[in-house]
């Protein structure tokens, strides 16, 4: 499957629809179990580095050309970095940490990536 500006900009949408629903999920559903475990301020850690980053999926959809590389780097990024705090908030299983820093290196290799991108200047 090719990845095009239309189906950028839609799972960017859907991956900021998700990190507001997990936010607010994570406030009101969850807060006994974040409590319990004492993972709220985990969970929330995880809530806003993927609405940051579902923000900049957005923002790389709409560029033309598409930059795929750092559009993938900031959804795997997603993926490992969120998605192992969120686990690890919920189940309390430490050692979920220990993906957490994969995903890191994807928004890292993302951001790096566009600081080194040679982009088109207006005009």
């Amino acid at each position: 499957m090719r990845m095009t500006h239309s189906l950028a900009s839609r799972l960017a949408a859907v991956l900021g629809l998700v990190a507001v629903a997990l936010g607010a999920f994570g406030a009101h559903g969850l807060k006994e179990v974040l409590a319990r475990n004492q993972t709220t301020a985990i969970w929330e850690k995880a809530v806003f580095y993927h609405a940051i980053h579902a923000v900049m999926l957005f923002l790389l959809a709409g560029r033309k050309p598409l930059t795929a590389g750092p559009w993938f780097c900031f959804l795997i990024g997603i993926i490992l970095f969120s998605g192992s705090l969120y686990l690890m908030a919920l189940t309390n299983v430490r050692w979920l940490g220990a993906i957490t820093p994969l995903g890191g290196a994807g928004f890292l290799a993302g951001w790096f990536w566009l600081a080194l991108a040679k982009g088109k200047e207006p005009g």
